[in-house]
């Protein structure tokens, strides 16, 4: 009789798990069912029938938790920087600054007063709620986002796609501020004299300036060296493959960090300045294709233990209450904050709707709570990552049972539009 170990079983289901990640995207085809939804299942499975694993709890797995999903945010802050296709102005990216000065601020507002007044948190535990449950996740979203850089130069992207993978790309960064604001609360208390100017001099002026310019100078240096007359003729383009991608990630980010600065600010600055050095150039598929790769199989990883931490009780302890919130924050917070964002501006009701809808929760806002208890003094940890997880999980069933039939939809309209301009032009008399 063959006895299984936990960690044998954690290499078959590795193993099991990355070949899923490379061929369910093809095979989900039109169904509304997302990939993540299916390795949230199959965490919750194997850690159900499976004895003798690792206790995946983020809770009793703090360090690991923390980097982790560290590490996954970064990578697809890259891949969503090289994905966009239209270069960055006040103009062009105005859905982008309404999200994130308007719908975000609200979000945060929002999520931030439900836990005080509906879930009875203290101060610092709800502004961290609100700080990490306001920002679009870069992970989750893959469906509703922009798919790939694509090299022609009247290349654009259509404005539901865009808005997502660029709020998603800056809103990760940008809830980091607030993340400190909640560590600053948990230590010295709610009276702003105690925290507020260090707060905003250092975690808002400086810190956001650092990761902007890191990301900046990053980026045109490595813009530079691949995208020059000299690289062109050693041809380092063909002969670095993708893991240029990895080094401008680790290297914008590690770089912004020893300078006290917001490295997810730094990554996603960092991948826009690179696709803006030579935009049509096909080495940015390259760089994206890879990223991407890398980027799902650390999604697999972090979506699969979150079912498992659910399996062993992640959520146990959760009344109707925090249902009721974690329903509210997908369902009312998002779409409404995302409506008012964007009104009046240049989406019509029916992209403005699809946007405010696909705010998805995710990895992100894990990465926020385990940042947050291992910097700070929250006597409420083990609830907060339960209220945490719950958003996030119901985002995932939620956002991934609607994301595919919707784009369908948007994409079918899109294009009928495009038909009906096409004959209008061809009628209209030169």
């Amino acid at each position: 009789m063959i006895e299984l170990e936990g960690t044998t079983v954690l290499f078959v289901a590795a193993g099991v798990a990355t070949l899923l990640a490379a061929i369910l995207p093809k095979m989900l085809g039109r169904l509304p069912v997302s990939a993540p939804m299916v390795f949230l299942g199959a965490g919750a499975l194997v850690w159900l029938v499976v004895p003798g694993l690792p206790s995946p709890d983020p809770a009793q797995n703090e360090g690991a938790a923390l980097h982790l999903t560290e590490v996954c945010v970064i990578v697809s802050l890259m891949g969503a920087g090289l994905a966009l296709n239209r270069p960055v102005g006040l103009r062009s990216w105005s859905s982008t600054w309404r999200l994130l000065g308007i719908t975000m601020p609200l979000s945060m507002l929002a999520v931030g007063l439900l836990g005080w007044w509906a879930l009875g948190l203290g101060a610092a535990s709800a502004v961290l709620l609100g700080a990490a449950l306001a920002p679009t996740d870069p992970v989750l979203a893959t469906e509703v986002q922009v798919s790939e850089p694509v090299t022609s130069d009247d290349a654009d992207d259509d404005e539901v796609r865009f808005a997502l993978t660029s709020e998603a790309g800056l809103n990760d960064g940008l809830a980091f501020p607030f993340t400190w604001a909640a560590v600053a609360i948990s230590m010295a208390g709610a009276a702003p004299a105690a925290w507020l100017p260090q707060w905003l001099a250092v975690d808002v002026v400086w810190r956001l300036t650092c990761g902007v310019g890191v990301g900046l100078l990053v980026g045109w240096l490595l813009g530079r060296l691949f995208f020059s007359s000299i690289a062109e003729r050693l041809r380092l383009a063909d002969r670095t493959g993708g893991f240029v991608a990895l080094a401008a990630t680790f290297l914008a980010y590690g770089v912004a960090e020893l300078a006290e600065g917001y490295g997810f600010v730094a990554v996603f600055v960092c991948a826009c300045t690179l696709r803006s050095a030579e935009r049509s150039h096909r080495y940015h598929q390259v760089l994206h294709t890879f990223v991407e790769q890398v980027e799902r199989m650390l999604t697999v990883l972090v979506v699969v233990l979150l079912g498992g931490a659910v399996a062993r009780g992640l959520l146990a302890e959760l009344g109707w209450r925090e249902w009721l919130v974690a329903l509210a924050v997908i369902l009312v917070v998002r779409p409404v904050a995302g409506w008012i964002g964007l009104t009046p501006g240049k989406t019509g009701p029916r992209e403005r709707a699809v946007i405010s809808f696909f705010g998805v929760r995710g990895v992100g806002s894990l990465f926020y709570v385990a940042f947050a208890l291992s910097n700070g003094a929250f006597p409420d940890a083990d609830y907060l990552w339960g209220v945490t997880g719950l958003v996030v999980v119901l985002s995932i069933v939620v956002h991934g049972i609607t994301s595919t039939p919707t784009m369908a939809v948007v994409d079918a309209l899109r294009r009928r539009e495009a038909r009906r301009r096409g004959r209008e032009v061809e009628a209209t008399p030169v």
